[in-house]
């Protein structure tokens, strides 16, 4: 899937661009996994900044297809803990990258986080959801109150319509849905810090063995809705805000993933 937004045609320094993206995101407050901001270096004149989830071979293949200056996603490429050797996988991204020039910037936490262009944001207003509260680790989880009427099963139907797929779900005790808390991607873990929030529904990415049992024990539903699929919806937000501000063209590419 190719979504494109073009105000341009503009030229901006790639200088420019990072700064840009580093300040309206609040890079520097965040702890993280891995580096925000310019993970690989291209070059310095950009037209084209093509949009995805992760930095996979896939989409820097595409990008390349779709004549990318420079390349937007959620995931980079390097993250604390890996091995560090450029073999394999990595030499295979990385060689494509740098025998075409073009740069690569990854924003991560930064991003799940933004109040109106982050990941959490963007789902949450595609499911008719409005935080007015955040919790757990660095205030990435959103919380707020149920629409009017809201019912696990309707939705339950809202995921499935909006996404594209069907949510590993967790009933509860089925009691009315109040507050409803969201955190894009594998934030699994929030769920105890959604539990301590009030919530009464918990939605996320991915599902592990723990919260199986704190659903039943707790009576707060869980749904699971894809870690792929629900951090696609900011790196297009900021796509299109870098579109509209700064003039540069615009592609988000979509890279299917179950996960």
């Amino acid at each position: 899937m190719y979504i494109t937004s073009q105000k341009g045609p503009a030229v901006i320094d790639r200088d420019t661009l990072h700064s840009h993206l580093h300040q309206l995101l609040e890079a520097e407050r965040f702890r993280d996994y891995g580096p925000n901001g310019l993970q690989v270096e291209g070059k310095q004149v950009i037209r084209k900044v093509v949009t995805g989830v992760t930095a996979s071979l896939a989409l820097i293949e595409a990008a390349i297809e779709a004549g990318a200056d420079a390349i937007l996603v959620h995931h980079g490429l390097f993250w604390k803990g890996q091995d560090g050797r450029v073999t394999g996988w990595m030499k295979q991204r990385l060689q494509r990258l740098l025998a075409h020039d073009i740069n690569l910037l990854a924003y991560h936490l930064p991003l799940d986080a933004h109040a109106s262009l982050g990941n959490n944001a963007q789902w949450g207003e595609k499911l008719g959801l409005q935080a007015d509260a955040r919790f757990g680790e660095q205030e990435l989880g959103f919380i707020g109150a149920a629409p009017a009427g809201l019912e696990l099963s309707v939705l339950q139907a809202r995921v499935r319509s909006v996404m594209g797929r069907e949510p590993v779900g967790l009933p509860g005790d089925g009691r009315p849905l109040r507050r409803v808390a969201w955190c894009s991607g594998g934030a699994q873990s929030y769920f105890e810090g959604a539990i301590a929030a009030g919530a009464d529904v918990f939605l996320t990415g991915e599902i592990s063995e723990p919260q199986a049992h704190y659903s039943r024990e707790t009576g707060v539903a869980f749904l699971a809705c894809g870690h792929h699929a629900s951090e696609r919806y900011g790196v297009q937000a900021l796509g299109q805000h870098l579109a509209a501000q700064l003039g540069v063209q615009h592609t988000f590419i979509e890279i299917d993933n179950p996960a």
